[in-house]
C-alpha cells in the first residue's frame, strides 16, 4: 500500500497525496504503540546505500563515533578535497544521502534521539569532525580543503561545528560550510515561512515543534506553548530581535503574512525549555564575534519549507558580518526532498537541483 501510494504521489508530483500516505502510516504506527521515529528510520534509513565501483567505501569509528568514508579509487598526484556530511532527520531519523556520488566524503552517523539524549548528537559531530581534521592526510585528503555539509538538523550541526571551532588553533580551519534547509533557531515559530508552510507535506509546523520536544526528551504537551511563543521572556525577545525578526525577511517572501499577537511568557515553560536558547541548538543566536570568523557558506532554502526563513536570516547574519555567502533558493523545493535523491521514481526534480548546487559549490574549493 505504501509503495503504490508513494509511486502515485511522486509520479503526479502530488505532495498532498504523499503527505496523506505518510500521515496514515504514522497514525497506524501510533495506534500500534510504535514511535514515529522508528517508522521514519525504516522508510528512509532502509533505502540501500549507494555503491559505486569508482569509490572505496569503508565503515570506521572516529574517536568512537561511527562514520562511513567514501574515497575515490583513482589515484591522484594531489590530495583530495574532503567533505564532512551530517545527515538530517531531526537528530532522530538516519536519512540517507547520495552526495557521495560526486565527492570524497565522510558520512557521520551520530547517536540518535530519543535513545541518546541531547547534546550527544552535537558532541558526536564535533568529536568526529575534529578527528577528521587532525587525520585527513591519512585518507589522502588536504586538511586545508575540508568542507562541512548537512541537511535539516545536519545543517544545524554544520553551523554549530563551525562556530565551535572558530577559536581552535591546534587544528586546520574548515574551508567552507554547506547548509541545506537548516534548522537554526527555536525562538520564533511565527515567521512568514512558518505561517505559509504550516501544513506542508513531510514537515508541518506542528510536527517541527513535536520533533524538537522529542529530540530534547521533553513533554510533548508543551507544543502549543512553544508555537505561541510562551517559552520566550520579553528580555530575550528584545535581545535577539535584531537577528530574528520578520522585518528582516525580504518582502517577496512575506506575502499574506500576518504578525501574531504578543504572547506573555510562561516562566515554567521557559525553565523547561532552556536548551532552546543554547547556540548549539539555535546557532542563529551566536554573537557577532563568532559569526564574523566563520568560513564561507552555501545556504540552500526551499520555498515550500517551514524552515525557509531560518536560512534567510542566517544568510543575512553572515553577510552583515562580511562572510561570503552563496545562496540558492529552490522554488519548487520542500523540506526533506534531498532524502529522495537518486531513487528513481521516488526522486523529485528539486532533489537533483539541491545536490547539483551543493556539489558545484564544493567543487570550487
Amino acid at each position: 500500500h505504501w509503495n503504490r501510494l508513494s509511486r502515485e504521489a511522486v509520479q503526479s508530483s502530488s505532495l498532498e497525496m504523499f503527505k496523506t500516505c505518510l500521515d496514515a502510516i504514522l497514525c497506524n504506527m501510533t495506534l500500534l504503540g510504535r514511535g514515529e521515529h522508528i517508522l521514519i528510520r525504516l522508510i528512509f534509513g532502509g533505502l540501500p546505500a549507494f555503491r559505486d565501483s569508482k569509490l572505496f567505501i569503508k565503515d570506521l569509528h572516529f574517536d568512537g563515533v561511527p562514520v562511513r568514508i567514501y574515497l575515490p579509487r583513482l589515484r591522484s598526484a594531489s590530495k583530495w578535497r574532503g567533505v564532512i556530511f551530517f545527515h538530517g532527520g531531526c537528530g532522530i531519523e538516519n536519512w540517507s544521502s547520495s552526495l557521495n556520488r560526486n565527492c570524497s566524503l565522510v558520512y557521520f552517523r551520530y547517536r540518535l534521539s530519543p535513545e541518546c539524549k541531547y547534546p550527544a548528537q552535537n558532541l558526536d559531530c564535533l568529536t568526529a569532525a575534529v578527528h577528521f581534521l587532525k587525520t585527513a592526510e591519512n585518507y589522502g585528503v588536504d586538511p586545508d580543503r575540508i568542507i562541512v555539509c548537512g541537511d535539516s538538523v545536519g545543517g544545524t550541526f554544520t553551523a554549530n561545528v563551525c562556530q565551535e571551532l572558530v577559536n581552535r588553533t591546534d587544528i586546520p580551519k574548515i574551508r567552507a560550510q554547506v547548509m541545506i534547509y537548516p534548522f537554526l533557531q527555536a525562538l520564533n515559530f511565527n515567521l512568514p515561512s512558518h505561517q505559509k508552510n504550516a501544513f506542508t507535506a513531510l514537515l508541518s509546523l506542528e510536527r517541527t515543534v513535536y520533533h524538537i520536544l522529542k529530540y530534547l526528551n521533553k513533554d510533548c504537551s508543551l507544543k502549543e506553548a512553544l508555537l505561541a511563543g510562551s517559552h520566550v521572556p520579553e528580555s530575550v525577545n528584545l535581545k535577539y530581535r535584531k537577528w530574528i525578526n520578520p522585518d528582516l525577511i525580504p518582502e517577496k517572501f512575506k506575502q499574506d503574512y500576518e504578525p501574531p499577537l504578543p504572547t506573555p511568557c510562561v516562566p515554567q515553560v521557559h525553565e523547561e525549555t532552556k536548551e532552546l536558547f543554547e547556540t548549539r541548538f539555535s546557532p542563529l543566536l551566536a554573537e557577532d564575534a563568532v559569526i564574523c570568523r566563520l568560513p564561507e557558506a552555501c545556504i540552500i532554502t526551499c520555498e515550500h519549507d517551514v524552515l525557509r526563513d531560518d536560512g534567510l536570516l542566517y544568510k543575512k547574519r553572515l553577510e552583515d558580518n562580511d562572510v561570503k555567502v552563496t545562496w540558492y533558493h529552490i522554488e519548487e523545493g520542500f523540506h526533506g526532498t534531498i532524502g529522495f535523491f537518486g531513487y528513481s521514481i521516488f526522486s523529485f526534480p528539486s532533489s537533483s537541483k539541491i545536490v547539483d548546487h551543493a556539489v558545484n559549490f564544493i567543487k570550487g574549493f
